[in-house]
């Protein structure tokens, strides 16, 4: 990850040919993967977003970079782009 202000940018690359990263690669060529925001509590922010009708990759969160719980909403809710919520660990 690269610091950019208070921003981070994360590269990432396919680690095999049936990743997700290689997935979404073959299908839209390189760009960008998803966007990823903090957010103080991940559960209240799904049962939000599932409320108001989002879908989501992810009903719990679960384990990610760093020891965060994160989670994903999928693009058809978020403008066609990949969203993770990131809630940092304490």
């Amino acid at each position: 990850m690269l610091a950019i202000g208070e921003s981070r940018l994360e590269l990432l690359e396919a680690t095999s040919d049936d990743s997700p990263i290689s997935k979404f690669l073959e299908k839209r060529g390189p760009g960008i993967h998803h966007i990823a925001v903090r957010v103080d509590d991940i559960r209240g922010a799904l049962a939000r977003l599932k409320q108001y009708g989002a879908r989501l990759i992810d009903e719990e969160p679960r384990m990610g970079a760093r020891g965060c719980l994160v989670a994903f909403v999928h693009p058809s809710s978020t403008g066609g782009v990949l969203l993770e919520l990131v809630q940092q660990s304490s």
